[in-house]
């Protein structure tokens, strides 16, 4: 995105697209679909953010679905069985690099290394909620700040956009949940999935690994929709996708709706499950970003919301380490 925005078509300058990436990290959200959301915005205005935003992430939702259906229609076959017996340990291999990445960027004092094995530790021996471990962390970077603003901070901007944009999100964000759940009830897997889903899309700092673990939690151990070498396939399939990793909740929502979404079952189950798995995902991040957006330059010259981010960032590292030593328990059979 960088080498097409802002070195080959020169749509945006450096310190600007920078300047979009770090915003986009401080909110909640799949990162790369906010800042094509956020370049679209900036160039074209709201039309240009949604539509920048959907086909982010359309191509890969087509590959994920098609391929979702696939792994359910061969999911008892001897091939795909002993290809994903080797994808699982890649998998794993795959997430223990992303944790270096993550701690060589995160992991700069004692500070964040108490908050990333704190974190570990919250999650991997006391099975704290994934969101408190993220509020905790916030709330301990915030409180370290001690550092002036770096600029005076512009003037704030009208607040009569955001609201509009706020008030119009919730309504598309929430009416076709509500109606699911009018029609199918509460007990219905669907509606629990985009219940959910939208809870998990309001904590979804530090990327998709980091989600992972509380996704991972919930629908194998919780709500007992998926087993958990599928989460580990899950996530092998939506590395090979043309979009945001995140896209692994879509599969998460396709075997759900596949098993337990009657009297919507089989094929259209699937299809169900995988459309509001996409819509509780991403409608909050369209809503969020769009929202937010007008007020990029002021957030960033807050400096207890960027010691907050690096708390968070810190402790993400420990929640991904959770991830990559369940998973890799999974995939080398070291526990039932």
């Amino acid at each position: 995105m960088h080498h097409e925005i802002v070195v080959r078509r020169g749509w945006m300058p450096e310190a600007q697209f920078l300047d979009a990436l770090a915003f986009c990290q401080l909110i909640p959200g799949p990162e790369a679909q906010q800042l094509a959301t956020y370049i679209g915005w900036r160039m074209h205005g709201l039309r240009g953010g949604l539509l920048a935003g959907t086909l982010f992430i359309l191509p890969g939702a087509l590959v994920m679905l098609a391929l979702a259906a696939l792994y359910v229609a061969g999911a008892d076959t001897a091939p795909v069985q002993a290809i994903f017996r080797v994808v699982r340990p890649v998998v794993v291999l795959i997430v223990a690099f992303a944790l270096v990445r993550l701690g060589r960027r995160a992991l700069r004092g004692w500070l964040d290394l108490f908050l990333a094995g704190g974190a570990f530790l919250a999650l991997f021996a006391l099975h704290a909620p994934f969101p408190l471990v993220i509020l905790a962390a916030g709330l301990i970077g915030a409180a370290s700040s001690s550092g002036p603003a770096p600029g005076p901070a512009p003037p704030l901007p009208p607040a009569g956009p955001s609201l509009r944009i706020l008030a119009g999100g919730l309504a598309v964000w929430w009416l076709p949940l509500l109606v699911l759940l009018l029609l199918l009830g509460g007990g219905n897997a669907i509606v629990q999935l985009g219940l959910f889903l939208s809870r998990v899309a309001l904590v979804t700092f530090g990327g998709a690994y980091a989600i992972l673990s509380y996704v991972q939690v919930e629908v194998v151990a919780g709500f007992h929709w998926l087993q958990p070498s599928e989460m580990l396939d899950g996530l092998g399939l939506a590395e090979t996708t043309p979009g945001p990793l995140i896209l692994v909740l879509q599969f998460v929502g396709f075997l759900t709706g596949y098993r337990f979404s009657a009297p919507f079952d089989g094929w259209i189950g699937g299809v169900l499950g995988a459309v509001v798995a996409l819509w509780a995902s991403f409608v909050p991040s369209f809503m969020i970003l769009l929202a937010c957006a007008p007020y990029m330059q002021w957030i960033r010259r807050v400096p207890r919301l960027q010691a907050a981010l690096a708390g968070i960032s810190a402790a993400v590292v420990g929640v991904v380490l959770n991830l990559a030593v369940t998973f890799a328990a999974q995939a080398f059979n070291l526990r039932p």
